[in-house]
């Protein structure tokens, strides 16, 4: 019996690159991070945007966004 397949390298690096990007946006917030997203969106009366179960891309993500809308609301 003789299995014969069909090795593509392009399709290979592919999703060996898209497994990576998966790892690295799914990784949890740093406590870094966490304090500081909790910080403001205290301060921004947002309580809502911190919750313990982000990950890192997206707590960044949202640090970005408090940090815009508060410097937004001090220059009023």
């Amino acid at each position: 019996m003789q299995v014969q397949g069909k090795y593509d390298a392009k399709t290979f690096l592919t999703d060996k690159t898209s497994l990576t990007a998966k790892a690295f946006l799914t990784e949890q917030m740093t406590r870094a991070q966490g304090l500081r997203l909790k910080r403001l969106s205290e301060e921004a009366y947002q309580p809502a945007q911190y919750a313990r179960d982000l990950s890192s891309s997206e707590a960044a993500r949202r640090i970005q966004v408090l940090e815009a809308e508060i410097e937004l609301a001090d220059s009023f």
